[in-house]
């Protein structure tokens, strides 16, 4: 197990520099100028010379962005911020707790709506209650995230007035923002376990128990659930790194200073250093939360465990 750990970790260096070269690439080939962006488009032609060479841009791409990769390895130096000319992180630091607890507790909502109602809606499979959960699962997930926020900060912010529509004020304000990253998740998630239970309600063992006369109850949570988790898991751990990633309409729609609304200031300015730092560090966490994912198998299925056993 520890050498699969280490296997995955040193795995994570070839990503992270992939990660790296396509948004350096991205952001220098998107439209626009970081000396202009600064100083502005009516800056003398002498400044903006001078800014792009003390920026490095007048250097070739290549050279440019292995000088910026051999910092980060031999110094941890992830630059600084073209916009506010700090250090990337002094930035990026204060916005994780904001991102990581909008991202936490979205998929814990997601999960807390989605498990138990996917094990309802396949126990009673082809009810109402069925009909009702699978109808409103598939318009939630095809729901765009940015039309969900809006639509609860009319409801509970402009109609009912009972929540904020911004900031971070006090707790709750993520209410709105859990629901709207969370609920799309929440309803992957029961579409999920509803289509895993199914499989393992028709399972022989499944008769077996019935014939014996187990209750339902101890056969659906004990037995049929827990067989049922392993695909449920990998949807909540990729859901867990999407949320993370993907927070950026959510903290931009409800005014949230959270990593994805730093990103989307870094684009508009064509902070490249900002840009890049954001994005290694949402990859970088998506990375350790799937190989979190594939630990938490050992526990779920002793199968997998003894699979990484071996692993040299």
């Amino acid at each position: 197990m520890i050498k699969y750990v280490a296997k995955r970790l040193l795995l994570l260096i070839p990503i992270l520099i992939g990660v790296a070269f396509i948004i350096f690439t991205i952001m220098e080939f998107t439209p626009g100028d970081p000396a202009i962006r600064i100083l502005g488009i009516e800056a003398p032609r002498e400044a903006l010379e001078q800014l792009r060479e003390q920026l490095g841009l007048n250097r070739p791409f290549f050279t440019r962005f292995f000088d910026y990769i051999f910092k980060i390895v031999t110094q941890l130096d992830f630059g600084i911020s073209w916009r506010t000319k700090n250090p990337v992180f002094y930035d990026i630091m204060p916005r994780i707790p904001v991102s990581v607890t909008l991202a936490f507790l979205g998929i814990v909502f997601a999960t807390i709506i989605g498990i138990p109602l996917g094990v309802l809606s396949a126990v009673k499979q082809y009810s109402p209650s069925d009909n009702i959960l699978r109808v409103v699962s598939t318009i939630l997930v095809a729901v765009p995230t940015f039309w969900l926020a809006m639509l609860l900060i009319l409801l509970f912010s402009s109609y009912l007035a009972w929540l904020p529509s911004s900031g971070v004020a006090s707790w709750k304000s993520y209410i709105m923002p859990v629901i709207t990253c969370g609920g799309p998740y929440g309803c992957a998630i029961l579409r999920m376990t509803r289509s895993t239970m199914l499989e393992e309600i028709r399972q022989d063992y499944v008769r077996t128990a019935r014939a014996k006369g187990v209750p339902n109850n101890i056969i659906t949570y004990k037995h049929a659930l827990k067989n049922a988790l392993l695909p449920v898991v990998t949807t909540i751990g990729q859901n867990f790194g999407a949320i993370l990633g993907g927070s950026v309409v959510a903290e931009s729609v409800f005014s949230l200073p959270g990593i994805g609304s730093l990103v989307i200031l870094g684009i508009k300015s064509k902070d490249t250093p900002t840009v890049i730092a954001s994005v290694l560090l949402i990859a970088f966490y998506f990375a350790i939360i799937m190989l979190f994912v594939d630990l938490v198998y050992a526990f779920i299925d002793p199968r997998i465990k003894a699979k990484y056993s071996k692993v040299n």
